[in-house]
């Protein structure tokens, strides 16, 4: 039992460690669903009440979903880096439409949460019954007693209504149900037409062949797994290097000491290098040769940010 729980704990980490897009929107798209379905169990309430159930119905679907959308803008890296962008160099040296396909990836990216918890809700249809139900209109329920009116519409979601209105209670979640259902299943249609065309638009547009484009989204992958790997070690060994001066020695364990002694540390990098490999980069070419990243860009010596004479923007950014 132990060995399958940490063959399982293995196969998750992998999964979670995957820079692949589809895999990290499918994980994110995974984890609304089960936060959606916790809160539909132990949060949600319809106070079933006149003026109350709109509000509380509509803030229900879209309070999680802004904040899910939120939190997906604040966790992808390009937002950042536009912001790194705009603070040192402005976007002056992008296009319009690169710069549309930037706000675009950090949007879509940041959409595949809230647009699912938004799907998962109507398709349940609980929100979508407790705010729209006092607005049934009494005439289009057959033999409707005229006696009742919203007040009585409003407590259908809680079931709380007299015995002669149960059939009408029935036909009226059906109803709604039938309703947010539907829209449900266009929100989906409506969303996968779009990632559809998104997907044919960025390969139709892009300057680069099917192996270049992968290629160029492991080398950013392996740049950015190598890179911080490399400065986790680096700010370590000058911690040590700080602390022993400080103290006269430092206690470091065996893994510690051998990264000290095979990793010498001189110094520290200067502010303006940090600059030159932060911010926003769209794929360029420098007199035919790729340009991968703004370290690479650096590496190579490569000033400035806009499209050379000889070399081209791509419109897309890599995954």
């Amino acid at each position: 039992m132990a060995a399958l729980i940490a063959e399982n704990f293995r196969f998750l980490s992998l999964f979670f460690k995957s820079k692949d897009v589809m895999i990290f929107n499918g994980l994110v798209a995974l984890g609304t669903v089960g936060s959606e379905e916790l809160f539909s169990v132990v949060a949600f309430n319809c106070p079933c009440s006149p003026a109350r159930n709109y509000i509380y119905g509509l803030a229900a679907i879209g309070v999680p979903a802004l904040a899910l959308f939120l939190i997906g803008v604040i966790w992808n890296n390009h937002t950042w880096n536009l912001v790194a962008e705009c603070h040192k160099r402005g976007i002056k040296n992008f296009s319009a439409a690169a710069t549309f396909l930037l706000f675009g990836s950090i949007m879509g990216r940041a959409a595949v949460a809230p647009v699912t918890w938004s799907v998962i809700s109507l398709l349940r249809g609980e929100a979508y019954i407790c705010a729209l139900s006092e607005f049934v209109k009494p005439s289009s329920l057959d033999k409707f007693p005229a006696d009742y009116g919203a007040d009585v519409l409003a407590r259908f979601p809680c079931k709380d209504v007299p015995a002669n209105l149960t059939k009408f209670r029935d036909e009226v979640t059906r109803r709604l149900r039938y309703e947010s259902q539907l829209f449900g299943w266009l929100l989906i249609g409506i969303v996968a037409v779009l990632v559809f065309l998104t997907k044919c638009l960025k390969h139709c547009c892009s300057p680069l062949s099917y192996r270049q484009e992968a290629y160029w989204s492991q080398y950013r992958s392996n740049e950015d797994k190598l890179f911080r790997r490399t400065a986790e070690v680096h700010s370590r060994i000058l911690a040590a290097k700080n602390v022993k001066h400080f103290f006269g020695f430092v206690a470091l364990d065996k893994e510690e000491k051998e990264l000290v002694q095979e990793f010498p540390v001189e110094g520290v990098q200067p502010s303006p290098q940090w600059n030159a490999i932060t911010g926003v980069y769209i794929y360029r070419e420098n007199k035919g040769f790729p340009l991968y990243s703004r370290l690479h860009k650096w590496a190579k010596g490569v000033e400035g940010n806009g499209p050379s004479p000889e070399g081209h923007e791509m419109l897309f950014l890599a995954s």
